[in-house]
């Protein structure tokens, strides 16, 4: 089989003169690396693109492939993650993970709290603030927790994001809208366990692989898990794979919102408890980092069990299943349902 690997390597957006923070989603030269040698190791033919602008001059020109595999972010706007697969499917190129409408309601997080919303998923309550006057009007009881409403890697996220009162509440709004150019979001602060879970598959053949608790080391210069705690996750994080009740509904409603909101073939969705140990949903990364000891999505797995290679052949796999493509793939398709969901799921049946 033949990939088509697409990425935005942030080397070059740099060499461009783009800021640390502005590439802060893109990816290392290493991830690259370590991607394509997996791919490699699995047995797959590999053609490195680059990002989704030469994919777009080579579809036009008429090349196609077995399967493209994007991890490009891309560069503006709320709809940047759904950049390469809308261009996949203009050129009827086959694409592994999710479609363009699930990559913008997610990467947006009041839309996708809408959604999973209506499915049942609990999420704390929570205001969008377009301008600093909208903090004026916001009714939630503080604490409250404030970010940006469409950026990942915990960009916006720091200790100042914790804000006690309405004039706090307003000066981290304002600060967030001028630095990031998008509303702001606010959500009752909650209290309790930090979660990341790993799923792989699509629809009804998707499964959890794994929860794992994050826990922001005392020593760190910031208590919560922010863009600089995940730059240095090494040094300042400590994941650790859970399976205790709490944990087990983390991965029950993880699965949960992931149908809900159509993702497929993998995702890393995450999750806070509140002070009754309940798991409230945050986000979802439907393309979630992929390096193999800095990345949460590839950390579950290796705790799990699954492995680097196992976690990139059931991407391929499950890609490669939906879609019906008539190639070998080097990893069983996923299976329907998943042992670690269903006590969970007998639980608050």
């Amino acid at each position: 089989m033949r990939i088509g690997f697409v990425y935005d390597l942030r080397d070059e957006y740099l060499s461009l003169g783009y800021s640390e923070l502005e590439v802060a989603e893109f990816d290392s030269t290493s991830t690259i690396e370590e991607i394509e040698a997996a791919f490699v190791r699995l047995g797959y033919t590999v053609d490195r693109v680059g990002r989704g602008q030469e994919l777009a001059r080579r579809l036009a020109a008429g090349e196609r492939y077995d399967l493209v595999f994007s991890i490009a972010e891309g560069l503006a706007g709320r709809s940047r993650e759904a950049q390469v697969p809308a261009l996949c499917e203009l050129f009827g190129q086959p694409y592994a993970f999710s479609d363009p409408l699930t990559m913008a309601a997610t990467l947006d997080k009041v839309v996708a709290k809408q959604i999973v919303i209506g499915s049942g998923v609990p999420t704390a309550t929570f205001a969008q603030l377009r301008s600093a006057s909208d903090a004026d009007h916001v009714a939630l009881a503080f604490p409250l927790f404030v970010k940006p409403v469409a950026e990942g890697t915990g960009k916006g996220c720091d200790a100042a994001s914790i804000v006690r009162n309405k004039d706090e509440l307003r000066q981290s709004a304002v600060r967030l809208i001028e630095r990031f150019q998008q509303p702001a979001l606010a959500e009752s602060y909650l209290p309790g366990r930090e979660f990341t879970v790993g799923i792989l598959g699509a629809g009804e053949s998707a499964c959890v692989i794994g929860v794992a608790e994050i826990t922001v080391r005392e020593d760190a210069d910031d208590p919560v898990y922010s863009y600089q705690n995940k730059e240095t996750c090494e040094e300042t994080v400590i994941y650790t794979l859970v399976d205790d009740a709490e944990a087990r509904r983390a991965a029950f409603t993880a699965l949960q919102a992931y149908r809900a909101l159509d993702c497929r073939d993998a995702a890393r969705l995450d999750f806070k408890s509140d002070a009754n140990g309940v798991p409230h949903f945050l986000e979802v990364n439907p393309i979630a980092g992929l390096h193999p000891t800095h990345s949460d999505l590839p950390i579950i797995a290796e705790l799990a069990g699954l492995g680097y290679d196992g976690l990139i052949a059931g991407i391929i796999a499950s890609a490669v299943e939906r879609l019906g493509l008539p190639v070998d793939v080097k990893a069983a398709p996923v299976r329907s349902g998943c042992s670690c969901c269903a006590p969970q799921a007998r639980e608050v049946a």
